[in-house]
């Protein structure tokens, strides 16, 4: 029977074997992976990725929001009938007297409860080149983003960090984002259920 003090012996020379032996036994002129890492990647310069390229054409501007720095789409040169006092040069009130047919007709609001929400919910009266907060507070169309983030807090945070929303030309420096409103449209936030644009037969084969 083998005694304890010699089979703690043979077990530490096996252990200090295989430490030499994988260690040391390789093609590699390097001890390790780290080292290998350090050694090959000294005068490493990075690739240069840009999402420039995907940004030409698209007018953007820069924000600040939560210590988080980037570019979006502006706004305003996408609405076809802005500056709205262009139209909008009269108060509601006196704009809404007598039979006058609704300039904005087609628009249906479909995001809250028609209780709780209408056209002024958003949009400032007193000003219709604005949007207003629920406190009062002028928001410029630019930055409409921080209208819906009073009820979409949760969205708007993970929008800041990136994790919600689209990214124009993906993870690339620098970094620029769509909004809120380009991608939902803000009358009818809500999409729909839809089909896919083509059935996946190759999937139906891999799986019989």
């Amino acid at each position: 029977m083998m005694s304890s003090s010699l089979f703690v012996n043979r077990s530490l020379c096996l252990i200090v074997f295989c430490m030499v032996f994988f260690s040391c036994k390789h093609e590699d002129k390097y001890h390790g992976v780290m080292e290998k890492i350090e050694a090959e990647g000294e005068h490493y310069q990075g690739v240069s990725l840009s999402s420039e390229n995907y940004l030409e054409g698209v007018d953007t501007i820069l924000i600040s929001e939560g210590g988080h720095t980037f570019l979006i789409p502006e706004r305003k040169n996408q609405i076809k009938l802005y500056a709205c006092t262009e139209c909008h040069s009269k108060p509601l009130a006196e704009m809404q007297e007598g039979d006058i047919k609704k300039a904005h007709w087609d628009i249906k609001i479909v995001h809250a409860n028609e209780k709780a929400m209408n056209c002024v919910t958003c949009h400032n009266p007193s000003n219709m080149d604005e949007l207003r907060s629920v406190t009062g507070m002028s928001i410029d169309f630019d930055n409409s983003y921080n209208l819906c983030s009073q009820c979409h807090s949760k969205q708007f945070e993970d929008w800041k960090g990136g994790a919600h929303g689209k990214r124009i030309g993906g993870w690339a420096p620098p970094r620029a984002s769509m909004t809120c409103v380009n991608c939902h449209n803000p009358h009818q936030p809500h999409f729909e259920s839809r089909w896919p644009a083509r059935f996946n037969t190759q999937k139906v084969k891999e799986r019989e």
